[in-house]
């Protein structure tokens, strides 16, 4: 994967190439970025980057020096530096594949047996499915792939830091450099303590990329040991574009689908996955259940989104939020630039049941809901609680949604 492959992120594909270029690469790098931002995927182009046969010098046209972490002069062609990977050589077609023997792979897994102690490398087929079709998936995704049984847990085991420490102990195959991509290290826990040494100390020429999405889940020792990469999350008019050209997405499914993203890629591409879901109605249902005809209504509809699953539950609560940011918006400057079709009416609506700091209240408490959903929360207590508590924030200032 090349840097050209990636949506957006043109100022972090600079640094990156700059930290390079000018001799301020860390070995141990911490790519931060929230969901759909690109986060693994630029981590991928990274380790192509820095063990591309052009990069490294061996090619006829390349001066360079002789370490990664210390090159007395810059990576260059024709006296210019190189940006990306080409894409072309050896060692670039085997890190296409994930083949290459000196960029390694560590991720969450779970255990499949009792009193078994899995390993990254016992699901190396499915990650190497799993990034071909889904780079931009998240971990919710990658642990319904390679699961067998409801309710697994993604966990990088004990075992699995162990298989790290050797892997990194022994000389490189191929590259000049050994490269360690670590995706969410939240789930590590205190095992990542067995980490800390090689991390702070790493054999020559070895270089981690830990790719997280939260830093406050990653043990602090940890993230002290490593250089931060900041990823923000993508521009509407980036993921815009991404869906017309790589998903064949209709442009005017993809402006109102990039609107409602929030930065994030692989979101933008759920939402077009159902993009003839009427959530609209949805969601009116629920309102007047809530604040007009009321349990029996409630009931149903609890047992009606309880059956949708948690990523079609997790789309709705996110249409849910976009309409009250509109409703904010129409409220403080008296536009939506983001709504569509008839959502400006929706807005109007929702600005009549509630002001400005009771949306903002029940934002707070659809953001928690998504959030239990993402761990498996029982789907008809969490839409029944949740029921109650919009109840209670907005009683006083009831208005119909039935027209």
């Amino acid at each position: 994967m090349t840097f050209s492959d990636i949506i957006g992120q043109k100022d972090v594909k600079q640094q990156l190439a700059e930290l390079v270029h000018h001799n301020r690469l860390s070995h141990a790098l911490l790519f931060l970025g929230k969901e759909g931002s690109g986060a693994l995927p630029l981590a991928l182009a990274f380790a192509q980057y820095v063990t591309c046969e052009k990069v490294q010098g061996k090619h006829t046209a390349i001066q360079a020096g002789p370490s990664l972490f210390g090159d007395p002069e810059p990576v260059t062609v024709n006296n210019q530096p190189v940006t990306d990977s080409c894409g072309a050589c050896p060692a670039c077609q085997k890190a296409q594949q994930l083949v290459h023997p000196d960029i390694h792979f560590s991720y969450p897994t779970v255990t499949k047996k009792a009193g078994e102690k899995p390993i990254a490398t016992d699901f190396i087929t499915e990650w190497r499915e799993f990034i071909k079709l889904n780079p931009y998936g998240n971990l919710f995704d990658w642990i319904e792939l390679i699961k067998e049984k409801e309710n697994s847990q993604g966990k990088i085991t004990s075992r699995e830091c162990d298989e790290i420490i050797k892997k990194l102990s022994l000389k490189s195959f191929e590259s000049e450099y050994k490269v360690l991509i670590l995706w969410m290290p939240e789930e590590l826990e205190k095992e990542g303590n067995k980490l800390l040494k090689i991390i702070e100390e790493p054999p020559a020429n070895t270089l981690f990329i830990l790719v997280a999405e939260n830093e406050e889940l990653i043990l602090p020792t940890i993230v002290s040991r490593c250089q931060l990469i900041k990823i923000p999350a993508l521009e509407n008019k980036e993921i815009e574009e991404a869906l017309i050209s790589r998903n064949k997405t209709e442009a005017s499914i993809a402006r109102q689908v990039a609107s409602v993203s929030e930065g994030n890629y692989r979101e933008a591409l759920q939402l077009v996955q159902h993009a003839e879901e009427d959530w609209q109605s949805l969601l009116r249902e629920w309102l007047n259940a809530m604040l007009k005809t009321g349990p029996v209504a409630q009931a149903k509809w609890v047992e009606e989104i309880s059956r949708l699953g948690r990523e079609k539950q997790k789309q709705f609560l996110r249409y849910f939020n976009h309409l009250l940011e509109q409703a904010i918006l129409l409220k403080a400057t008296g536009n939506t630039p983001g709504a569509f079709g008839t959502e400006r009416d929706f807005a109007e609506r929702l600005n009549k049941i509630a002001g400005i700091e009771r949306q903002q209240a029940i934002i707070e408490e659809i953001d928690k809901a998504s959030y239990y959903i993402e761990r498996n929360a029982n789907g008809k207590m969490l839409f029944h609680a949740l029921t109650i508590k919009l109840y209670h924030i907005i009683q006083d200032k009831i208005v119909f949604l039935m027209d």
